[in-house]
């Protein structure tokens, strides 16, 4: 018997057994018996059912932000929506931030591609990710700056995603210019589920989780691990597994929790591949120049977290300790610079991450008028013990590019208040401040050093309203993010020897923005938001490379639209469309386009929650086209995807689901690069193509959920 076939027939067993421990006619309402309400909606526990005073108490996108939100780019996704979304990839999960999108160009365990507001993220350089407020962004990190991996997420213990974009939030520091995104977990679950799951491609997924009582608290367990080889002709072979143990405690006036997770990841991949190569039938959609291409990577955590309320203030703390790894091994370039042995490479991370952060916020009257204040402390130790390059083949370094220790520390405070200075205006000034020191010691001597930095960074909102249930917002705000700690010491290019100049530590942005929210249609809660961002340098660590590159200055500019409708009960529609426009700021020769700068994203979706035990959602979702030069001669093409959900509570308990992934069978690309390469027998310079990587085509996947006390 195989691997897969083995635990997929003991979640089954376990399924049985339970089913069969079951006292037959027992009483309850249908919430406790697995009743009707059997999809699992595992919203964050708020301690009493009474509209939200602030946004940190909101968990369900049905609310209204109207009164709570500062800016109309502000919102939250709850467990129910995300539990009805379709979800080929644990990261797609953030494609539920209006005009976010979310790609992978290699392996399974590799961090996702994000695109927002006229960016290619490139793997979360400027989008902020938190998970129960440990921060996720990765950096000074060996393959790009800001690596945002969410893969050690499990979907189904996710209680709400609190999502910001712009620079207007003293709150939000390194890597949220373009936005940032809180991932809230649960403390406890409705019910215990057991879940396993089966599909094409050698998609196998078992799932266990559960809260029980234990003194005084809620000791929530889950374990999860996924199979899966994908449409690919050299099999991914990926393998995860997930484990959490969160220890909870809600009293009258505190709360706190402990979390401990665990994560690994294996996988081969199949990254992009030329256009020509493709066109003269080298190498199929699906096949791989280098099939030795893969990585594993590892992410064990320790958090605790605690909230105290007071008559007017609430108080928080979390402090975390992360211990991370990865081994990844690519080949972008096949034989360019090694004719040869091939141009693959490994980069290596081994890093300990050890942070803390404290705020508090509390109410007042200034002069009659009502007053909210907020203050916050932030500290975070990046121990880098490992960051190297190597020159490798089928996995087996050759050569040794650089290796460095690299720590990095930060330390910010920041402070907010927000004025009602009428019924219908209210305003909110912040203030943060950020000091960086970054310490290098590389193999080469003349690439070690140290350097430090710090910057203020203002923030202001004004809120009009509401009238009608409408509010109108204007923000503007400074923010940046951190570039790479090699690049503010290195003076030597470690692959060639020549001579070069290191970049600013800290990249300034700034932005502003104008928008509405309004709820005047009972159930249908709609924004729209005019925005600007400034960046001073796109300055990137090239992790490739292991050498650094300044762009110079850009502008971004665009228009959103977000819509949430619950016109029944069982029923919500969605609809999001973002317009973006991205330049350089300074006049060059080949060109003003931002290359890879995403344009036009339209997301749409229907979900059905519960009609006579039917649920199921279908979601369209079109990435537009894309310049990837800078004088706009060449262009990536659109693509569009459509996913379906249906499903079924079979009997008492148990639930039937079924995911396409795909549905039109879409030949598009997941992503398109435009660079040189070399295949064999090619001229020595290589040849300038676009590289691709093909969306998954039509794949669906069965899964069967089992719900206990």
């Amino acid at each position: 018997m195989s691997r897969r076939a083995f635990l997929l027939a003991a979640a089954m067993a376990f399924v049985a057994l339970r089913l069969a421990g079951q006292q037959q006619g027992s009483s309850g309402s249908a919430e406790e018996d697995g009743g009707p309400d059997l999809k699992v909606s595992a919203d964050v526990v708020v301690s009493a059912k009474k509209p939200p005073s602030n946004l940190a108490e909101v968990t369900d996108a049905s609310e209204s932000l109207v009164g709570l939100a500062d800016a109309a780019s502000q919102g939250v996704v709850g467990a129910r929506q995300l539990d009805l979304r379709p979800v080929q990839r644990t990261g797609e999960i953030l494609e539920s931030v209006p005009g976010l999108v979310v790609s992978q160009h290699s392996g399974e365990g590799k961090a996702n591609q994000y695109y927002l507001r006229g960016f290619n993220l490139d793997h979360g350089t400027d989008f902020a990710t938190a998970i129960g407020g440990v921060p996720v962004n990765m950096p000074s990190h060996a393959h790009g700056q800001g690596y945002s991996d969410v893969n050690f997420v499990i979907p189904e213990l996710i209680g709400a995603i609190q999502y910001r974009k712009g620079t207007y939030s003293a709150e939000q520091g390194d890597f949220s210019a373009a936005g940032s995104a809180d991932i809230r977990l649960v403390d406890e679950l409705p019910r215990g589920i057991a879940q396993a799951g089966g599909g094409e491609d050698g998609f196998g997924r078992l799932l266990v989780a559960d809260s029980p009582r234990v003194g005084g608290g809620r000791l929530l367990y889950a374990f999860e691990t996924t199979r899966y080889d994908g449409p690919w002709v050299h099999p991914d072979d990926s393998r995860r597994y997930n484990g959490l143990l969160r220890y909870s405690f809600h009293g009258d006036d505190s709360a706190w929790s402990v979390t401990a997770m665990g994560y690994q990841s294996r996988w081969n991949s199949t990254d992009q591949v030329p256009g020509r190569a493709l066109s003269e039938g080298l190498v199929s959609p699906y096949g791989a120049i280098d099939p030795t291409d893969g990585g594993e990577t590892h992410r064990y955590s320790l958090s605790v977290d605690g909230r105290w309320n007071g008559a007017d203030s609430v108080t928080r703390a979390t402090a975390y300790a992360v211990d991370y790894g990865l081994d990844l091994f690519s080949n972008f370039t096949y034989f360019l610079d090694d004719p040869l042995r091939g141009d693959q490479f490994e980069q290596v991370d081994r890093r300990v991450v050890t942070g803390a952060k404290g705020s508090r916020e509390w109410r007042s009257s200034w002069f009659g008028r009502e007053t909210r204040n907020a203050a916050g402390i932030e500290v975070r130790h990046d121990n880098i013990a490992e960051n190297g390059l190597f020159h490798t083949e089928a996995r087996r370094v050759l050569d040794t590019v650089s290796v460095d220790h690299v720590t990095q520390t930060s330390a910010s405070v920041w402070f907010e208040n927000s004025v009602r200075w009428s019924e219908k205006l209210r305003t909110v000034v912040g203030l943060r401040e950020d000091v960086y020191r970054f310490g290098v010691r590389s193999d080469n001597p003349a690439n070690s050093g140290d350097d430090s930095a710090s910057l203020l960074s203002p923030k202001f909102s004004a809120v009009l309203g509401p009238w009608l249930d409408t509010e109108l917002y204007a923000n503007l705000g400074y923010g940046f993010h951190s570039n790479d700690a090699r690049g503010s010491t290195i003076t030597v290019d470690p692959k060639t020897g020549d001579p070069v100049s290191g970049v600013t530590p800290l990249a300034r942005a700034k932005g502003a923005e104008i928008g509405v929210r309004s709820v005047l249609v009972p159930h249908l809660q709609a924004t729209v938001s005019v925005w600007g961002l400034d960046l001073a340098s796109e300055l990137v660590f090239l992790g490739d490379a292991g050498t650094t590159e300044a762009s110079r200055p850009s502008r971004r500019q665009g228009v959103e639209v977000a819509s949430f409708w619950s016109p029944l009960p069982w029923l919500t529609l969605d609809a999001d469309l973002a317009f973006s426009k991205a330049r350089f700021r300074d006049p060059d020769p080949p060109g003003d386009h931002v290359p890879g700068a995403v344009e036009t994203v339209v997301a749409a979706g229907a979900a059905v929650e519960d009609l006579a035990g039917f649920f199921g959602s279908v979601r369209l979702r079109y990435f537009g086209p894309r310049p990837l030069v800078e004088d706009d001669s060449v262009r990536s093409k659109s693509s569009t995807l459509v996913n379906l959900q249906v499903g079924h509570q079979i009997v008492r308990g148990v639930r039937l689901a079924l995911d396409v992934f795909n549905v039109l069978d879409a030949k598009v690309s997941d992503i398109d690069y435009y660079y040189a390469s070399r295949l064999p027998g090619e001229p020595a310079g290589g040849v300038t193509d676009i590289h691709t990587h093909p969306a998954i085509p039509r794949s669906a996947r069965l899964s069967v959920l089992y719900s206990f006390q």
